[in-house]
């Protein structure tokens, strides 16, 4: 038996656009948002999808440390490049309009690149880089976020999750999207353990005493108070080349912010001097690069799928049933998922009751 239920990824979507407009959101920047939010879900990624609605936008919003009007202004821009100020609106909105001003530059230029300061969660970041695959090109993009990732022999949280995410579009019926944390784990997994009432496995998280952590809610916990920090993919130490993550999560954190001249390391906590919440003031970049520019769109996904193809064909370790590449996964997930819907754990029931409680949500924007 099981608490959870499902609900139709439209009246989900809905639900979201309700919720977005009441708070104050343009219509069709809502709609922006919960394209984002539902698509997460549809890749079986639940710890970016709808799970987020209360606890980062509505939340964030209602404290009034981000604004439901996203007013983005260039501070600079060149034929290839732009720096974009987000004004600390809807970090999903300034995304989708940052990629597609990249895209659009690649199309003209064959690459495109854009920078963005004072953002905030921007979501999924894999639904920006499919944005550039529909057009044939290569997508990529990375967030900084408030600081969870101990660096390498550190036990301080000073580094974001920072996903380093890439696409690339091939001959298949799906994309190749590379898209992940640069920490062993995320926050938005933790939530999900937390939820469940499970364990965080050992080895994620670290201590303030060098200690490994595993109850889920007191991690969630030590977190937010700088007590505990996420381990760099790799894991804890250079044993199994921690080190590598540590640095990956570096790249992300400097290309967030230098270029931009924006805000990192301990600046994103979302907390100032006196203890009171304030916006984070993220960073986000986005690149397109058209496979057209080179040899051929035709002749990149020809090759790309070939690479992939060959992979999945190699020899099989023992009691395994397949070899899977970066994108198929939520692709096949997306073909069992649409059949259902969103699924609600008990915990979200309760949030999507507050949320239709408190707002008066009828459910009925379509």
């Amino acid at each position: 038996m099981t608490d959870d239920v499902y609900m139709p990824f439209d009246q989900a979507e809905d639900f979201m656009i309700e919720t977005f407009t009441r708070l104050g959101v343009p219509l069709e920047d809502a709609r922006i948002c919960a394209d984002i939010l539902i698509e997460s879900d549809k890749r079986g990624i639940e710890s970016h999808g709808v799970n987020r609605l209360k606890p980062i936008y509505v939340d964030r919003i209602i404290a009034k440390i981000q604004e439901p009007v996203t007013k983005l202004d260039i501070i600079k821009e060149t034929a290839t490049t732009a720096v974009m100020d987000a004004n600390h609106g809807m970090g999903m909105v300034a995304s989708y309009h940052a990629m597609k001003l990249a895209i659009k530059k690649a199309k003209e230029y064959g690459m495109g690149m854009v920078a963005v300061r004072n953002s905030t969660h921007y979501g999924i970041a894999g639904y920006y880089v499919t944005m550039a695959t529909e057009h044939n090109m290569i997508g990529m993009t990375g967030t900084n976020a408030r600081p969870s990732i101990a660096p390498t022999f550190s036990v301080e949280n000073m580094l974001g999750t920072n996903p380093l995410t890439i696409g690339l579009p091939t001959d298949e019926e799906f994309p190749f999207v590379l898209d992940c944390a640069t920490s062993i784990t995320q926050r938005g997994k933790i939530e999900k353990y937390a939820r469940a009432d499970q364990d965080t496995p050992s080895g994620m998280v670290i201590g303030e005493n060098g200690e490994t952590m595993t109850d889920s809610h007191v991690i969630l916990d030590a977190l937010v108070k700088g007590k505990a920090a996420l381990a760099p993919l790799g894991g804890i130490g250079e044993e199994l080349a921690g080190y590598k993550g540590y640095g990956y999560a570096t790249i992300v954190e400097i290309l967030s912010a230098a270029l931009q001249a924006g805000n990192y390391l301990k600046m994103l906590t979302g907390i100032n001097d006196k203890g009171e919440k304030v916006p984070y003031g993220l960073g986000h970049f986005f690149m397109a690069i058209d496979t057209e520019a080179f040899l051929g769109a035709e002749e990149f996904k020809k090759v790309a799928g070939n690479i992939l193809r060959d992979l999945r064909n190699a020899k099989l370790a023992p009691n395994e049933e397949r070899i899977y590449t970066a994108g198929e996964k939520e692709y096949l997930a997306y073909q069992k998922n649409k059949k259902v819907g969103v699924k609600l754990d008990k915990s979200l029931q309760e949030d999507f009751k507050a949320i239709r409680d408190m707002l008066s949500i009828k459910g009925n924007t379509r």
